[in-house]
């Protein structure tokens, strides 16, 4: 008996600033789309612009899910992440439109394709204590020791990740590979092809949106509300330098060249990642007819 056909989805991928949500936002309008952010901090509540989130007039009504699901006091892991995002697809699938995936988190979007492993290893609290009084740096030297392979892929700027895929190391001697699954849905990949020097300016235009916009007041709220510094610290190096700012140790002028660079160098691990992926259909953001072609081809065959 012939199987049921999967439900297709349409996922865009490319370094952070490069065009993904924008370009997300006009094809949704284009195929009856619904957009699926897949994006390890937009889950979180209240982070709006050390996010970059789209604001409503930027969504132009296109719906979007999983932004805004947790609190900050809370973890959002990769297993909700995949459990809610396969509950979303089904939604939107069964409203007859079509799931479209954006977001810089390529972890989530391995998960959800069943392309990565999410080992159910248990917090081990006294380890856990043991690795937070760790700079990233010193961590991730123990992950190169203990896993080399993990290593080469993790965010080194990201600790909460880092401390998760040392308590798994040691837990089951390294992070173990995925084996080899048939993917749940039939996916187009595209990947936003952008230029380094057109991405720093975007980086430096980003960067004073978000002074004239209130980053610094931002920041200020989150501590006013409860919010740990090392918390904030743990939400990426955009609310690092967010701190530094509001604590007078940063000038604005500072933060533009330190986030500009930073950028720069999370981009540079974001195209690492994506290399590795033979299934990604490269494409340059202004050519909207020839990506359109690609996704009637898609949705026809």
């Amino acid at each position: 008996m012939q199987s049921a056909p999967k439900t297709k989805l349409v996922i865009i991928v490319g370094t952070t600033a490069s065009g993904k949500s924008s370009l997300a936002v006009a094809l949704a309008h284009a195929f009856n789309g619904e957009i699926i952010s897949a994006d390890s901090r937009q889950v979180y509540r209240k982070l709006d612009i050390g996010t970059a989130k789209l604001t409503k007039d930027e969504m132009q009504g296109i719906p979007h899910h999983l932004i805004d699901v947790a609190d900050l006091s809370s973890t959002y892991t990769a297993v909700d992440f995949k459990n809610q995002a396969h509950e979303a697809i089904k939604q939107i699938a069964g409203r007859g439109n079509l799931p479209i995936i954006t977001g810089g988190t390529f972890f989530y979007i391995d998960a959800l394709l069943e392309r990565s492993s999410l080992p159910e290893v248990p917090p081990n609290s006294a380890l856990r204590t043991e690795l937070e009084a760790l700079t990233n740096t010193e961590l991730l030297k123990r992950l190169q020791k203990l896993d080399q392979r993990r290593a080469n892929t993790i965010d080194p700027q990201n600790k909460r990740r880092l401390v998760r895929a040392l308590e798994i190391a040691h837990a089951l001697g390294s992070v173990p590979e995925v084996a080899p699954k048939e993917p749940p849905y039939e996916v187009l990949m595209l990947g936003l092809v952008a230029q380094k020097e057109e991405l720093r300016k975007r980086f430096e235009s980003r960067a004073r949106t978000w002074l004239q916009n209130g980053f610094t007041n931002e920041v200020r709220a989150l501590l006013d509300s409860g919010i740990e510094r090392e918390r904030l610290h743990e939400m990426g190096f955009e609310y690092q330098l967010g701190l530094e700012l509001q604590d007078g140790t940063l000038t604005e002028e500072a933060f533009v060249q330190k986030f500009i660079e930073k950028n720069w160098q999370y981009a540079k691990r974001q195209l690492t990642w994506l290399k590795r992926d033979g299934s990604v259909v490269w494409v340059y953001p202004e050519e909207g007819s020839e990506i359109k072609l690609l996704i009637e081809n898609f949705l026809r065959n």
